[in-house]
């Protein structure tokens, strides 16, 4: 692209915002998926047992998405296919990355910060986590928040193939990488964002230093979320962040 591109105008839609119930030591930026929108997370959010994390559910950009033909609809970014073989959208992912970011900076400095998201909101979460351990987005402006935990459900990394080049960077980049805590999740029988896509993206971050990374696996679980993946999901945010639960 000249100099002379269009940059994109992103609109992001409506913020959905969950309360802490009991005393507020973290705040996690949750991303909903392609065609979604913050307000039906925020519902299954509010019903977990974490009474310490404030919730932000902001709604993705309409826009259009080539693997809809072009149709506009809420997408962090734009995608050809769900999976890390598809054209990287990097002003897209840098936009929403940027989003999450300038939502978390305006929390108290004694909070714990943290992004997660299901699908192509999983994929803009850990797309916001290679920004955070390289101290940059992927146009090089500074990366402004310290993440302590990045969740995905049913995700990819986007950017896979150049991530694996960028990783020698500074030792500050190094220690971050090796420290920030990961979670993946993906259901075997997924036939949206496939399994195998889930299970690649977990390699080559680990592979690239991302040493305090967990993969879990559903068998029998679909493009969907399940009572036992949430558990596991508040219980590792739980001891991860250092939640009292109360």
């Amino acid at each position: 692209m000249g100099s002379t591109a269009a940059r994109r105008a992103f609109e992001f839609g409506k913020t959905h915002v969950v309360k802490p119930k009991g005393k507020h030591q973290a705040t996690i930026v949750w991303l909903h998926g392609l065609g979604d929108n913050g307000s039906s997370w925020s519902q299954i959010l509010e019903t977990l047992p974490l009474p310490n994390i404030k919730w932000i559910c902001p709604t993705a950009p309409t826009q259009p998405v080539a693997v809809f033909g072009g149709f506009p609809c809420p997408a962090w970014f734009d995608v050809g296919n769900l999976s890390e073989d598809g054209p990287d959208d990097v002003e897209g992912l840098d936009a929403s990355a940027a989003h999450v970011a300038s939502l978390l900076s305006a929390e108290p400095a004694d909070i714990k910060l943290g992004v997660g998201g299901f699908s192509m909101g999983a994929a803009t979460a850990l797309y916001s986590g290679t920004c955070f351990a390289q101290g940059k987005y992927g146009n090089g402006s500074p990366y402004p928040v310290n993440l302590a935990a990045v969740v995905g459900l049913s995700g990819w990394l986007p950017c896979s193939r150049s991530w694996k080049n960028k990783v020698e960077g500074s030792d500050e980049a190094v220690s971050r990488t090796a420290s920030l805590p990961l979670l993946l999740c993906h259901g075997k029988v997924d036939d949206v964002v496939q399994y195998k896509h889930g299970e690649r993206s977990a390699e080559v971050l680990s592979s690239t230093g991302f040493k305090n990374l967990i993969f879990k696996k559903y068998d029998g679980l679909g493009h969907y979320t399940v009572p036992e993946e949430t558990d596991e999901v508040c219980n590792w945010l739980i001891t991860t962040m250092g939640l009292e639960g109360k």
